[in-house]
């Protein structure tokens, strides 16, 4: 007896509503619509296909196509996995046809989900895996979270997924952000926090698609202008308009916000006039035709048809000297910094003591092309009583020791060039508000009187703190985190890098040209758990080439350093198996080639081959 198509479909549709974990008609209409296609398509819930994916050079010409957009999509996947790390999560991105491009996962996620179809290459659309957040995000473009048995395949029943999509500068479909954890880590928060990082995603392709342009920041707050709720618009030198993000088209509800207009259709001000008043105050405020009051920030006036009142020097080629960036994450947070730094936007450093945050500092000064000096602030050192005057100056007499003369401040030293708050998390409240100020208008007032300035800077923020923590705790202000967090550039700690090799290399090139080291030496520091980081890393080799400097540093002298009975413990133990799969990964990734391999992630050929012999022993 033949089944119609109807009985089939009623049939599995049956199945699946008896393995769901609520009643079928709780179900949400989003799950039964993917459902249905998946059904229509003659996908079986009891016979699912099996997992398709690309090969390695496909995989690689993929990844080389997503051009821009790869790096911003690595940068903000890092900082979402730091975000909710430790709870069993993988965060994953799926280009628009669900082809899995990138993944970073908690070590004991391997333990929940079959990780052979959830990699780099697998194909993760609706019709080949079912109800699924990546590959039905992508066929409704609208956020999604799919739980337990609301997976149209029984095998992906022990996860809970949430996606959002992410969208081009052209508003097509870019691709897909995803976390995922095993259905007893769920948490209410991990759909905002996949959707705020997906805008960031789509503000940086915006950004960067317009970086020739004259690109236009407004919020009807100003204390929401630098973050993630503002709306950006780009126009051409004559003030037409080339494009606007989802939210300028929200604020801009009614009015024709959309290419090919002009400026002056949606606000009431000459396009000229905006411009030259961006000269001389590029935080201004607009109008647009129906009465609605705006800040506005000008980012950038690269294309404006009048030359700037200021020259700006080209610029300078970007020096890397002494910061080793042969680790994917700290390439993409030099490349964010140096983006940043280009287009004047403030940048936050987050990273451990002794990670290198002022070095990345240092590097966005070098690559913003400025000509002024480079000033360092420790905040936590300012002392609060002679905090304006640190910062601002002061006239002659002003107070108790007050330098003859008076003095210029630290902000003022900086004009023309880059103001860096080294330790701000570390900042008491009161001067917290102190420096608000200054992010409000950039106008310096000395202590004790004389002439007020505006200063142009670029400003660098660093901290050991996550912000974002520290402002829910009541220890930050929320309004000050905002000016600050433009763009966040994220540093691991050196346990977690996978260029050791390159920085031990270099450190030592540095304090002993002439110093040699063994490679079971380097293996016994790579498994150290280094709480000092890189700094900590420079005084341990300084010391070892004082031992014995005429031989290699050998196992021993490390030992001998670090002590005999303080071997590798268990965390150290499993960062080294995080760093040795992460190598073998890289080696299947370019099909055995030891070199290719060893060139992707900064290390020896020699590193690559002992992660190889380390895990021919295990499996022996």
């Amino acid at each position: 007896m033949l089944i119609s198509s109807e009985d089939r479909l009623a049939r599995a549709r049956t199945v699946l509503e008896r393995r769901h974990v609520t009643p079928a008609d709780l179900l949400s209409a989003e799950i039964s619509a993917s459902w249905t296609r998946c059904l229509e398509h003659g996908l079986d819930p009891e016979n699912p296909p099996p997992p398709r994916r690309i090969e390695a050079p496909a995989l690689r010409r993929a990844r080389d196509a997503a051009g821009a957009m790869r790096p911003l999509v690595l940068a903000e996947m890092e900082n979402l996995y730091h975000q909710i790390a430790g709870s069993n999560f993988m965060i994953a991105f799926a280009l628009a046809d669900g082809l899995l491009l990138d993944t970073i996962a908690d070590t004991s996620f391997n333990t929940t989900a079959d990780t052979t179809r959830i990699q780099p290459g697998c194909l993760w659309s609706e019709l080949g895996c079912g109800t699924n957040a990546l590959g039905s995000v992508a066929a409704t473009q609208r956020p999604m979270t799919i739980h337990g048995g609301e997976h149209f395949f029984r095998r992906y029943g022990q996860l809970t997924c949430t996606a959002a999509p992410v969208f081009g500068p052209d508003g097509a479909l870019a691709g897909v952000l995803d976390a995922s954890s095993d259905c007893q880590s769920r948490q209410q928060h991990t759909r905002a926090l996949v959707s705020m990082a997906a805008t960031q995603i789509e503000n940086g392709l915006f950004r960067d698609f317009h970086r020739k342009d004259i690109v236009v920041a407004f919020h009807n707050r100003a204390e929401y202008l630098h973050t993630l709720s503002a709306g950006l618009m780009a126009f051409d030198p004559s003030g037409v308009i080339l494009g606007a993000n989802p939210q300028a088209r929200l604020f801009l509800q009614g009015l024709p916000a959309i290419p090919g207009r002009r400026f002056e259709g949606v606000f009431r001000m000459a396009f000229s006039a905006f411009i030259e008043a961006g000269r001389h105050d590029p935080r201004m405020r607009l109008q647009d035709r129906v009465g609605s009051v705006f800040v506005a920030h000008l980012e950038t006036l690269r294309a404006a048809p009048v030359a700037l009142a200021k020259p700006v020097a080209p610029p300078k080629p970007v020096a890397v000297d002494g910061f080793v960036a042969a680790d994917p994450v700290v390439a993409t947070a030099m490349r964010q910094v140096e983006a940043a730094a280009r287009r004047g936007l403030p940048i936050l450093i987050r990273g451990e003591t002794g990670t290198g945050k002022e070095q990345l500092a240092r590097h966005a000064h070098a690559a913003s092309g400025r000509t002024g000096a480079f000033v360092p602030v420790n905040c936590a050192a300012l002392p609060e009583s002679l905090v304006e005057a640190e910062l601002f100056g002061h006239a002659e007499g002003a107070f108790t020791g007050a330098r003859r003369g008076g003095a210029a401040g630290l902000v003022v030293q900086a004009h023309g060039g880059t103001l860096f708050l080294d330790e701000i998390g570390d900042m008491p409240l009161a001067l917290q508000a102190v420096l608000l100020r200054l992010l409000d208008d950039w106008m310096v007032r000395p202590v004790g009187g004389g002439a007020t300035r505006r200063v142009e800077v670029l400003l660098v923020a660093a901290t050991n703190a996550d912000l974002a923590q520290e402002v829910a705790k009541g220890r930050f202000r929320a309004d000050l985190y905002y000016r600050l967090d433009t763009i966040e550039a994220l540093l691991p700690p050196l346990r977690a890098r996978t260029d050791f090799d390159a920085i031990l290399r270099h450190l030592l090139a540095v304090i002993s040209p002439e110093a040699a080291i063994e490679p079971a030496a380097i293996d016994r520091l790579a498994a150290h758990s280094w709480p000092g980081n890189i700094r900590e890393l420079r005084n341990a080799l300084t010391r070892l080439t004082l031992i014995d400097s005429g031989r290699p540093v050998g196992p021993s002298a490390v030992e001998s350093l670090l002590g005999a009975g303080s071997p590798a413990g268990p965390r150290e133990v499993t960062l080294r198996d995080e760093t040795t799969a992460r190598i073998l990964k890289a080696h299947r990734e370019t099909e055995g080639n030891l070199s290719a391999a060893a060139r992707r992630l900064g290390v020896s050929r020699n590193r690559v081959y002992r992660a190889l012999a380390s895990q021919g022993r295990k499996s022996q």
